[in-house]
């Protein structure tokens, strides 16, 4: 059993792969190669559909799924992480493509892959934990309401005039051209829905995606129906992935700044959110530091590779775990064969129509909104966490995803720093009450007549300054103990205005000591030279020390004015 001042041990920079290799066996391997196979098959038309919804063409979904789940499992800090493309870059991504170009998404995601490295390697994995949930809630909500809105051209067969970028522009798009409304389309999107709906209650082993997909693809093909499919609108490649070098200019790199920041982010928490809910599946314990290094090379490799952004899939994590994968290698077998899926069957993917591409987003956006947290949060939190959480999704579906969680950050901080400030306290004892039971209590402890204690509860920092500058209003005494059991931690405000209250008591010819300063405190009152300033002598560990010290410096007092 560890003490309770003994140090974690620190976790290791090393590829789950290369540990769970040492006890591997070829029974494993079957069913990790089983499992690859089906995350595959459930991976294809997803990759495909994001792709789409982030404005680029649609094998660029499969070589983000190859490139980066191979990576991400060869290097990963999980046994069974699956990574690719997910509904949460998917406004990002469009608007940095149309904004800026390939170009400018290949830049922005290689930035955003070398932050992540770097928070890895800087051990800031155990850091995601502190985003609220609200702003992950809210953006995550948001992020599905904006591929909602974007997918209904598709689903009723609209004809747009324009190409807008931005979700209120959409919806402004989706009102003018109403008058285009294609019934067919709508049509093969409800039989799509309805398959994806009730599809797996029947038979959850094969993807309802697929059969979606291959029933909707030979309808269209059979019938003739006047329905768009993916290769009316795009040019279908089934060449591997190679190696693209972007031009880089600074004026670019500053400019994508904050998008890349926004990428690393959201693929930040969403990989290690799959790792959690992963290991809470198979009983493991996954490396999150490692994880970010591998996300960030799986980032550089999607872009230099033709690639958009990737992340953990929380979805075919889960299906990798319930069809037997338990090891990296099953994600590594699922790259091998959406590769092969690539160059052999790409050509029939020109033959799936739109409007089922628009029922497959619906459902990611429906899966990963998480209405039932949203409903939890309205209902049992705080107003100033309701508050965060809506203009969260406001800001998500109005503006941007680098808006929405920048503000929502802001806010957060500001709602927490007051809440700390509200339970931060300095107060005065006076009397002594017989029926206190805590023997640390001052109110049984005997103070000095000439003498106040004032006992801080709660950190010091800029918000709370105010509530202990009043300490000195009654300078009828000669000994100030200040006493900071409780105050874990101070800033440089707090510290300020300690040396204030310090400064002020030599002004009135009274001597401060400060009673139980824990270590943080200490730290920065000495870094601050009011350690020096008070002296170690003044500095006691105890109030009973503390209380020995004023009866001391009381007595010197009545000694001195004796003498005089």
């Amino acid at each position: 059993m560890k003490n309770a001042g003994t140090k974690p041990t620190e976790e290791k920079l090393k590829p789950k792969l290369f540990s769970v290799m040492k006890h591997y066996s070829l029974q494993q391997f079957t069913k990790d190669v089983v499992a690859g196979i089906i995350v595959a098959i459930i991976a294809l038309p997803l990759s495909i559909a994001l792709a789409l919804a982030s404005g680029v063409n649609p094998e660029q979904g499969l070589y983000t799924a190859i490139v980066a789940g191979f990576i991400v499992s060869l290097l990963g800090g999980s046994r069974v992480q699956i990574a690719g493309p997910t509904a949460a870059f998917a406004t990002i991504v469009a608007g940095i493509v149309a904004r800026q170009g390939m170009d400018g998404l290949v830049t922005a995601t290689v930035m955003a892959g070398l932050i992540m490295v770097i928070m890895g390697l800087c051990r800031f994995g155990s850091l995601i934990k502190y985003i609220p949930g609200t702003i992950t809630a809210g953006f995550t909500f948001g992020i599905a309401v904006t591929i909602v809105i974007g997918q209904v051209k598709d689903l009723l067969g609209l004809t747009f005039t324009e190409s807008p970028i931005e979700t209120v522009d959409k919806l402004a798009e989706i009102g003018r051209c109403i008058g285009t409304f294609n019934w067919q389309a709508l049509v093969i999107g409800l039989i799509s829905l309805a398959i994806l709906i009730f599809w797996p209650k029947k038979l959850e082993k094969i993807p309802a995606s697929l059969i979606a997909v291959i029933v909707c693809s030979a309808a269209v093909a059979l019938t003739g129906i006047d329905v768009n499919t993916i290769g009316d609108l795009y040019t279908i490649s089934s060449a591997p992935p190679s190696l693209t070098i972007p031009e880089v200019t600074f004026d670019k790199v500053r400019t994508l700044v904050p998008d890349a920041f926004t990428i690393a982010i959201l693929a930040a928490v969403e990989s290690l959110l799959s790792c959690v809910v992963s290991d809470g599946m198979i009983g493991s314990k996954h490396r999150p530091n490692m994880e970010l290094v591998a996300q960030g090379a799986a980032n550089i490799g999607s872009a230099l590779f033709g690639g958009i952004p990737a992340t953990g899939a929380i979805a075919r994590t889960a299906a990798n775990v319930r069809n037997g994968g338990r090891t990296p290698v099953a994600g590594m077998v699922h790259s091998v064969v959406v590769l092969i899926i690539l160059v052999v069957l790409m050509p029939f993917a020109s033959m799936i129509p739109m409007p089922t591409i628009a029922a497959i987003l619906f459902m990611v956006a429906y899966n990963m909104c998480g209405w039932k947290t949203i409903r939890n949060i309205i209902k049992t939190a705080p107003k100033s966490d309701i508050f965060v959480l809506l203009v969260t999704i406001v800001l998500t579906v109005v503006f941007d995803l680098v808006v929405a969680i920048g503000v929502g950050m802001v806010l957060a901080a500001i709602l927490f720093m007051k809440r700390m400030a509200d339970v931060t306290e300095a107060h005065v004892w006076l009397d002594v009450d017989d029926e206190e039971t805590d023997a640390d209590n001052i109110l049984r402890k005997k103070i000095p007549e000439r003498t106040r204690v004032y006992e801080i509860n709660g950190p010091m920092f800029f918000a709370a300054s105010e509530r202990y500058k009043y300490m000195l209003d009654d300078n009828d005494i000669d000994v100030l103990i200040i006493r900071m059991r409780n105050v874990p931690a101070i800033d440089s405000a707090g510290v300020e205005a300690l040396s204030q209250i310090v400064k002020r008591c030599d002004r009135e010819g009274v001597t401060t000591v400060f009673s139980h300063v824990n270590e943080q405190p200490l730290h920065a009152m000495t870094k601050a030279g009011l350690y020096e300033r008070v002296g170690s002598e003044n500095f006691c560990s105890h109030i009973d020390t503390a209380l020995a010290r004023a009866e001391e410096i009381e007595s010197e007092e009545r000694a001195m004015l004796a003498h005089s």
